[in-house]
């Protein structure tokens, strides 16, 4: 019989139920502009930001930010990226 332990973390990186308990723990998570869209899947999280609000993006990775706070959850910038979508005309 072992000793109880406080949970620091609220999802278990590279477990089987982590992708799952992610989407369920993250259900709460989403954009705060109108227009814009979140897509979640496993551990990762897509805004989708079209042209017409980007001067939303500071303010929807800002609102990331502190939802991963108090979630007890760590954003991994070096995983983080930003993509440019542009018409070829």
């Amino acid at each position: 019989m072992s000793d109880f332990q406080l949970i620091t973390a609220s999802i278990i990186q590279g477990s089987v139920v982590g992708p799952i308990s992610y989407v369920i723990n993250a259900s709460d998570l989403s954009t705060v502009t109108p227009g814009n869209a979140m897509h979640k899947y496993a551990d990762e999280t897509y805004i989708v930001i079209p042209a017409c609000n980007i001067q939303s993006r500071e303010v929807e990775l800002e609102h990331v930010a502190t939802w991963a706070l108090t979630n007890n959850l760590k954003i991994n910038t070096a995983k983080s990226a930003e993509i440019v979508i542009t018409d070829c005309r």
